[in-house]
């Protein structure tokens, strides 16, 4: 029986059938996000974990106990939490961003913009991705740390809310940089020349505090050092500024992204014709 406007239950066209959240377009949307990088784990999971390794190593090698300690701690355990936040950062961009651009290099950005998803639908699904790779990326080179340095977290709860924060401000300005490239090349671009220097110069393998002014005061405004020093206070119980300080920075960061990503996927900008 056809239905007319007065007939119950009659929906115009366009409107929402899901009600105020999609939850199954939200849960498809996450699992696809999760399945893409679990079924290339050997790239994205333990790629990774070796370049960690790498890292630790040649550090070890090069210096052994000749670089003494960095704020109270020997040097490989004032290491290894900021090696694990730039793995942690690192992947997390590169999961929304790889996500994006591929989909609209291979024409199939449609699957993502035609079915029944808000732009805050969308935005959720794509960082539920990114948060469960971090978390992956930081749960296993902990336990490396763990078995191999005999370095512990100090405190579970400011380890877990940073790596979260920096998977949410990564996962966010991950797809705004999938909005703005259009070909891989301009998102090599991005990666190498904003990405990679903002991680390598923000802490990871110093105290920002033995640089020397303007280099230090410039690092304080880097969001990156805030969560390298963050996790370094999570799992080691040292930092260079208050955590606090940097949860709230990381914070209102993390907001203005995902703002911006939002309004962005709600304009269709550089997504839509």
């Amino acid at each position: 029986m056809r239905q007319t406007p007065t007939s119950p239950g009659f929906r115009q066209m366009g409107v929402r059938r899901f009600g105020r959240m999609n939850w199954l377009g939200l849960y498809t949307l996450s699992r696809r996000e999760i399945m893409r990088f679990m079924s290339v784990w050997q790239q994205t999971i333990f790629a990774p974990l070796m370049t960690s390794a790498l890292f630790v190593t040649v550090f070890a090698l090069a210096l052994g106990r000749s670089r003494g300690e960095v704020m109270g701690l020997p040097y490989l355990a004032f290491l290894g939490p900021g090696i694990l936040m730039m793995t942690v950062i690192q992947n997390a961009f590169a999961n929304t961003s790889s996500s994006i651009i591929s989909a609209k290099m291979q024409g199939n950005i449609v699957d993502t913009l035609m079915p029944p998803l808000s732009a805050a639908e969308i935005l959720a699904g794509y960082l539920i991705g990114a948060v469960a790779r971090a978390l992956i990326v930081a749960a296993a080179i902990a336990t490396g740390m763990a078995l191999v340095l005999g370095q512990g977290v100090a405190h579970p709860a400011w380890t877990l809310a940073f790596v979260v924060l920096g998977a949410l401000l990564m996962g966010g300005l991950g797809l705004l940089a999938g909005i703005v490239a259009q070909k891989f090349d301009q998102m090599a671009v991005i990666t190498n020349f904003i990405v990679t220097p903002l991680s390598f110069l923000s802490g990871t393998f110093y105290s920002v505090e033995a640089l020397p002014e303007p280099f230090r005061a410039l690092a304080h405004w880097n969001p990156i050092f805030y969560l390298i020093d963050g996790a370094r206070y999570g799992i080691a119980g040292v930092s260079d500024a208050p955590a606090l300080h940097g949860l709230v920075v990381c914070a209102l960061t993390v907001a203005l992204v995902l703002f911006t990503a939002w309004r962005w996927l709600a304009t269709g900008y550089r997504m839509k014709p």
